[in-house]
């Protein structure tokens, strides 16, 4: 008898295209499997971890490998649709490109001539961003941003003032030398691989991992400890945290001394102009006490010893250091575990052992990497001291209204330890980390006819950078850096739709979107912005004159635009992760990657991007045409290989020309760049020197070559902020100090809110909300299989999360006698849902919280109507509105953090009650036409040569 011979190890497919996965956020290398089928075309067979990626390493996550129905979908957009029923209805033709872009050009070349700031251009997680801006500056408009003022503005706008970066896309933890890693706030939809591939090789050391999340799930569920924290008490519990640190004397002072603010000179006499602000010389260089001579010194002068009890009297003013402020605000009794405990739903003596561990793991465990390296003071210094103990943070602190403040403590908290770029502890990814002062500034100023005058966003510094008219009205149509959200750095994607139905601050005439589904999951109150994009004036005109929507899929927006303009998946498009944007570096070293069209498209769409440039170039941009009027790229590869941002910088890094051929970082445009990254797996990556991988704001040897490279085109060397002076110059405004100056009604809140050292208050729905009637916390959080809302039409993806229940505590699902299986009304002040209910034990006892971007409006996604994401799914997005509720005060505040502007989503509250079983979910929002049709019932597909 033979034994058969079984291969064990058959190929998927003919070859192997390289490219970066676009499931979620993280960009993970992937290997395409193409095979021919019987008429010679190559299709998509199978997609796996590309093992050589600086990000991934070869591990792929469920999403990464269901992009293969991403690719398939049958939701995908086949051709541009002109909008023939009513807005909402779905109801389209199919009309060509040639007429599609002329429609686009028809509105907005005119609009340009006359007034720019009517075009309202905002994109959604289209990772494309130093490109849309791009042409959004080029066309003059002031109204462009993307959607981190709904995701995590207040994340990344902390960290860069406070440190120069911020957890996620500017840093990582140092996962081989981290002795305790403690998350907060951290769901499974952000940087998903890299964090299970750290957690892992913690687990496989022995180190502990600490959860806060008031829900227990993905990574909390396998950390060592979990604390189910009350929501929005993050930032409290943190400066207990603090309070007990310093009360130990368990903080690393040569480190804030050498490294931070804390030893400079702050102005205490409250009748000066400049009280709160920071002494300077007559450079502008902060001054601290020089231990050595007793005299004051700039920070940075060659051989100053920092003093951070220094104290000094100059022409009748009082100035002390930061750090003593920092000492006795923390150290008052209000902070006490004792006193934060109960609030936070913590109990005393865990926040104070908690703390002891953080203290154990960034002393006891210290230790010295063999590494001599030279300081910005010309200090050389033979070793680098660890301080093992690293953090990371993302949506669920964030995600509240006092979340810049939460995430400035936590920041607070990692350098007071002294972990912040110390081997073990939260270290940068290139091109960070750079101050705030690094950055541009906020642009507002149209010119009819030019380009804006400057980047759309930016860092503020003071009043005297807020986007605002003569008249003091806003001059951005979201509000986005005025007195009511001062620095909102990533735009108000949030309050565009309302705005620009009430016409405030002023009508726009084409509402102009990318990927941001805003008649559905990105936006709040969804029910209402349905109805706000289908308003009528008193002529049957539309309030919001024209809409203009591009995505691959038939979601829910699609539906409410008058023009669609179909974009490809990302499998058949280039696509440019770029240096200039949100790159895929890792701390020790710098890397950027690409997308390219690994097979061709089968239907009439086109990559947004190429549709950018070409319109660019009908509507005469500046950077899209050449002096003679002709277009000066053929589409976005081309952009991508031979537009330069500044000489010798362009959107790609790698396999540039330099005066000796090939070269990275700096160089002219290369026409074999594009092909060369597709040669290197889709990817370039350039190792951090050894002796720069740490201390890198301070580390010359960094600094020198992020110059050599393109990152900076001079050495930045910077103190960490601790003492905020843009926060501490608006309170100085509200104070009356300044020639501008905020309206009355706001002035209270900005010298509360805008504390230049991280304070904790209250979620401003807590004083909105009767806490008596809506006694309960309600939060929405995404899946680990879905991003956003792409995943909905996925075959493999839906068998994961087909429909997503209300999760419940234990105590709250007793006391209203719940059964698997039962329905129950959540009910807010802005509105109510009747929803599917399930028991989770591991959840903060006065929390509720659901998966977000399962439900589905019927009729989306090419989704049956009985679709259970349709049926059963639901968002919370009902119970939530862009403005709070009437306080009597005749005003209604913005529904959002009051420094930054970001969404505040997780400070809803709710009550909860018991009701019988109905046959869907509710609201009921009816059915859209889809113009793709419907998916088939049972999806396969098999390539056979």
């Amino acid at each position: 008898m033979t034994t058969p011979k079984i291969d064990l190890h058959p190929k998927p497919g003919d070859r192997v295209a390289k490219t970066t996965c676009y499931m979620c956020a993280c960009r993970c290398g992937i290997d395409v499997h193409l095979k021919k089928d019987a008429e010679g075309t190559e299709r998509v067979a199978y997609i796996e971890g590309n093992r050589d990626h600086p990000v991934n390493r070869g591990v792929l996550c469920a999403k990464g490998s269901a992009g293969i129905m991403q690719h398939l979908s049958p939701a995908r957009l086949r051709a541009p649709l002109k909008r023939t029923g009513p807005r909402g209805s779905g109801q389209f033709e199919e009309i060509g490109w040639d007429e599609a872009l002329q429609m686009v050009t028809d509105r907005l070349g005119p609009l340009r001539k006359t007034a720019p700031e009517k075009l309202a251009f905002f994109t959604g997680r289209d990772q494309s961003q130093s490109f849309t801006s791009f042409w959004a500056q080029a066309y003059g408009t002031p109204n462009y941003a993307a959607h981190g003022g709904f995701c995590s503005v207040n994340m990344a706008a902390a960290g860069i003032y406070t440190m120069g970066g911020a957890f996620w896309e500017f840093g990582q933890p140092d996962w081989e030398r981290t002795e305790l890693f403690m998350i907060f706030g951290v769901a499974e939809d952000h940087d998903s691989n890299p964090i299970k591939m750290g957690l892992g090789r913690l687990k496989a050391r022995g180190v502990k991992v600490i959860g806060v999340n008031p829900v227990r799930t993905g990574y909390n569920a396998v950390a060592d400890e979990w604390v189910g924290i009350t929501p929005g008490t993050d930032g409290l519990f943190i400066l207990s945290l603090i309070h007990c640190l310093l009360r130990a004397g368990k903080i690393d002072l040569d480190y804030l001394a050498r490294f931070t603010n804390a030893p400079v000179l702050v102005n205490e006499d409250p009748k000066s102009p400049e009280h709160g602000l920071l002494l300077t010389d007559d450079n502008g260089r902060a001054l601290v006490m020089d231990r050595a001579t007793g005299k004051p010194a700039s920070f940075d002068a060659k051989g100053v010893h920092p003093d951070l009890a220094g104290k000094l009297r100059r022409a009748g003013l009082t100035h002390r250091s930061v750090f003593q402020h920092i000492a006795e605000r923390y150290l008052d009794h209000a902070y006490a575990p004792e006193v934060v405990g109960p609030s936070c739903g913590i109990a005393p003596e865990r926040i104070e052992a908690i703390a002891a561990e953080l203290a154990h793991a960034a002393f006891d465990k210290s230790f010295e990497l063999d590494r001599a390296w030279t300081d910005f003071r010309g200090e050389t210094h033979r070793s680098m001291r660890a301080r093992p103990v690293s953090f990371h943070a993302m949506r669920g602190i964030s995600a509240h209204s006092n979340g810049f403040q939460t995430a400035r403590a936590l920041h607070l908290l990692q350098i007071l330890l002294g972990s912040v770029e110390a081997p073990g502890g939260f270290r940068f990814k290139p091109p960070y980390p750079k101050p705030a002062t690094a950055h541009p500034k906020p642009h507002c100023g149209v010119t009819p006819g030019q380009p804006l005058d400057g980047p759309h966003l930016g860092f503020v510094q003071g009043p005297d950078d807020l986007c605002l008219k003569e008249d003091g009205s806003p001059a951005r149509i979201d509000k986005a850096f005025t007195w009511e959200n001062p620095m909102s750095a990533h735009g108000m994607m949030h309050m565009v739709i309302s705005n620009a139905h009430a016409g405030d601050p002023y009508p726009i005439d084409t509402l102009f979107l990318y990927m941001a589904n805003m008649a559905w999951n990105s936006s709040m109150s969804t029910g209402r912005v349905m109805e706000l994009l289908t308003d009528t004036d008193e002529n049957g005109d539309y309030v919001i004159p024209n809409i203009i929507y591009s995505d691959a899929y038939s979601s829910e927006m699609v539906a409410y635009a008058d023009l669609v303009l179909p974009d490809t998946t990302y499998l058949e498009r280039h696509d440019c992760i770029s240096l200039l944007d949100r790159p895929i570096c890792e701390a020790d070293a710098v890397a950027d990657a690409i997308r390219w069209p690994v097979v061709a498209p089968d239907r009439d769409v086109r990559g947004f991007q190429s549709v950018l440039v070409d319109l660019g170039a009908r509507l005469g941009l500046p950077g899209f045409v050449n002096d003679d009027g002709s277009a000066k790229f053929q589409d976005y590869a081309d952009y991508m290989v031979n537009h330069e941002r500044r000489p010798g910088v362009g959107p790609l890094a790698g396999w540039r020309v330099g005066e000796k051929g090939l070269t990275h970082g700096r160089g002219t445009p290369n026409a074999g760049q594009i092909d060369a990254y597709i040669a290197n797996g889709g990817f370039w990556m350039e190792h951090v020197p050894e002796n720069a991988q740490y201390f890198k704001p301070w580390n010359m040897a960094y600094q020198e070559w992020a110059v050599d490279i393109g990152l900076f085109d001079k050495a930045t060397p910077y103190l960490f902020s601790l003492w905020s002076e843009p926060l501490r110059r608006f309170q100085l405004a509200a104070e009356g100090h300044g020639h501008r100056q905020p309206p009355d009604h706001l002035r209270a809140r900005i010298k509360t809110t805008l504390d230049p050292l991280p304070i904790w208050y209250p979620p401003l729905e807590d004083g909105h909300a009767d806490p008596v009637e809506y006694p309960i916390h309600a939060l929405t959080q995404r899946p680990a299989a879905m991003y956003h809302s792409w995943g909905s039409q996925n075959a493999w993806l839906r068998q994961i999360h087909g429909h997503n229940p209300m999760y419940l505590p234990t105590e709250l699902w007793e006391k209203h006698g719940f059964q698997a299986g039962d329905w129950a009304r959540v009910t807010s002040q802005h509105g109510e849902i009747t929803v599917p209910v399930a028991h989770q034990a591991a959840l903060n006892r006065n929390t509720i919280w659901t998966w977000n971007a399962i439900g589905k409006r019927r009729g989306a996604w090419a989704l049956d109507d009985d679709a259970p994401e349709a049926k059963n799914g639901f968002l919370l997005n009902h119970l939530i509105h862009e403005l709070l509720p009437p306080k009597g005060d005749g005003l209604r505040w913005s529904n959002s953090d009051p420094v930054t502007g970001q969404a505040a989503w997780f400070d809803l509250r709710v009550k909860v009650e018991k009701v019988p079983a109905p046959k869907q979910s509710y609201p009921d929002t009816g059915r859209q036409g889809s113009p793709v049709g419907r998916g088939p019932h049972r999806v396969a597909q098999q390539v056979k040569p």
